[in-house]
This record gives structure tokens, C-alpha cells and sequence, in this order.
């Protein structure tokens, strides 16, 4: 019983630490939720909601080409997923060809916190390469899993866990980058510029509007002078409670690395899963 009890609770940190990974880049959505299969239906698809036209869709198309064309940034995060899980994150993300990059978490509260702090972790390192996402956690956590300190969860092997959950980590994994914000008040019907502001000392113009998906999402951002994003909010609810995410974005263009850590220091996620049946 207590091997069985010791396995599910090493899976129970590892499905947290894929969470926290996700959240500690983007909010958008509910990553935790399953995907549910699409209703059939003798009617064509819908192609989704109508693209946002005029001025305001002019101004934010240059945005998003010009934070794509950037590259890379530093980032400094907040997030707040209701009762479920609160961190600060900071380090620096590229994204010319999928997500790469490194990032410190903190965990600052939350039932994820509690969770961690059991087994001696309150902060990992996490460092997204271009097929899978790896995060180091404590000497405690490696005892139970032969001394490894390091989780990785190959993208590949997530889109095929059971229920689809998996997928919808994956794909957010792989597609955050600052710009992805800006798409999504792109199909924002009522986007707006609320005004000329100052960010962390620096004029910005602040935009905001509210997009779809599993529950509607308020989104806020802030752009300097070169088209830049220097700051996003985001805003909604999950199943836990309020959402919120804060991230700074500055240093565009600069160099970002993430070397993959030693395989003999490295449990695989899926491995982890199977673990757990036995």
C-alpha cells in the first residue's frame, strides 16, 4: 500500500509541475479541463468569430508582427488559478521555431504549493525545448523516482493521454509567446484603446478586450512606442476560482538558452504515468 500511495503521490507533483509549467507562461484558457469531443453536425463549421477590421485591427496586426519578429524576450510573471495554484515566474523565452527558453518558478500558494512543499520544493526550473518541456524538482522528489531530478514531458507523449487533457498542454506549451495575446484580441468584438498609460515608468498604449474559449476572458495589454508588448493581463475564471495572469515583457531580441539536462538525471512523465498503474 505505501509503494502504491508513494506512486500516486510522485504522479500527483508531476501533473501539478505540467500545470504549472503552462500557466507560468500563459493563462489563456483552462488547461486543466479535458477536451470534449466536437458535436457532429450536417451544417458546415463555423470558422470561428468574424476578424476584427479597421484602425484598431491595423494597430494590432503591427503589434503582433512586430513582438513575432522580435524573437525572443525576458519575461517576469504572476498567476493566480483560484484556490488551485498562485506563482511568480521570471527568465527569458524565444520563440522563432516553438517555444525555448527558461524560467524560474516560485510557488506562492494554492493546493499545487501545498502539495510541493511536502516534498521539500517551493521553486523549479523550467526549460521548454523545441519537443519537450523539462522541470527540475527537489532532492526529496528524487528519492522516490531513483535519485532523478528532473520531469520530462515530451509533447508528443501528452497529446496521447487519455481524455485529451494532454493535448491542451501541450499546444499551449508549444504556442505561447507574447504575440498570442495580440491574436486573441484580434477576434475581440469589442476591443478598444482605453488610453495612453505609463508601464513600469515607460508610456504605453493600453488595449483591451474580451475573447472566447471554455469561459470568457478579459485581455489587456500594453504597447511601447516600437510596437512592442511590454505587459499583459489576463483575466477569467476556471474551475477553481478566479484566474489572473500579469506578465512584463522587456530585453526583446535577447539570446535565450536551454540545454536539455542529463538523461540519468531525467524521469519520464509518461514513464511516471505507467509507474503508477502497476
Amino acid at each position: 500500500m505505501r509503494g502504491t500511495t508513494v506512486r500516486r503521490t510522485v504522479v500527483s507533483v508531476a501533473v501539478s509541475v505540467m500545470l504549472a509549467g503552462v500557466t507560468a507562461c500563459t493563462s489563456s484558457g483552462d488547461p486543466a479541463a479535458p477536451a470534449s469531443p466536437a458535436p457532429r453536425s450536417s451544417t458546415p463549421a463555423s470558422s470561428g468569430p468574424p476578424a476584427l477590421t479597421g484602425p484598431s485591427a491595423d494597430a494590432l496586426h503591427a503589434v503582433e508582427r512586430a513582438t513575432g519578429r522580435a524573437g525572443s524576450a525576458r519575461v517576469e510573471s504572476t498567476t493566480v488559478m483560484g484556490s488551485e495554484l498562485s506563482l511568480e515566474a521570471t527568465g527569458a523565452l524565444g520563440w522563432h521555431d516553438g517555444l525555448t527558453g527558461t524560467l524560474m518558478i516560485t510557488y506562492t500558494g494554492g493546493t499545487t504549493a501545498e502539495t510541493m512543499r511536502r516534498l521539500g520544493t517551493t521553486a523549479m526550473e523550467a526549460r521548454y525545448l523545441a519537443d519537450a518541456y523539462y522541470a527540475r524538482m527537489g532532492d526529496e522528489f528524487a528519492a522516490r523516482v531513483g535519485g532523478r531530478h528532473w520531469i520530462k514531458y515530451v509533447y508528443a507523449d501528452l497529446e496521447d493521454l487519455g481524455g485529451g487533457a494532454g493535448a491542451g498542454f501541450a499546444d499551449q506549451m508549444r504556442n505561447t509567446t507574447p504575440h498570442q495575446a495580440v491574436k486573441q484580441l484580434l477576434t475581440a468584438k469589442d476591443v478598444r484603446k482605453v488610453g495612453e498609460e505609463k508601464t513600469r515608468g515607460r508610456r504605453a498604449t493600453h488595449w483591451s478586450g474580451t475573447v472566447g474559449g471554455p469561459t470568457a476572458q478579459t485581455v489587456d495589454i500594453w504597447v511601447d512606442d516600437r510596437n512592442l508588448l511590454v505587459k499583459k493581463v489576463e483575466r477569467g475564471r476556471t474551475k477553481t476560482g478566479e484566474l489572473t495572469q500579469t506578465a512584463y515583457y522587456s530585453d526583446y531580441g535577447v539570446e535565450v538558452s536551454a540545454e536539455r539536462p542529463p538523461a540519468a538525471d531525467t524521469a519520464d512523465f509518461k514513464e511516471l504515468l505507467a509507474a503508477q498503474d502497476r
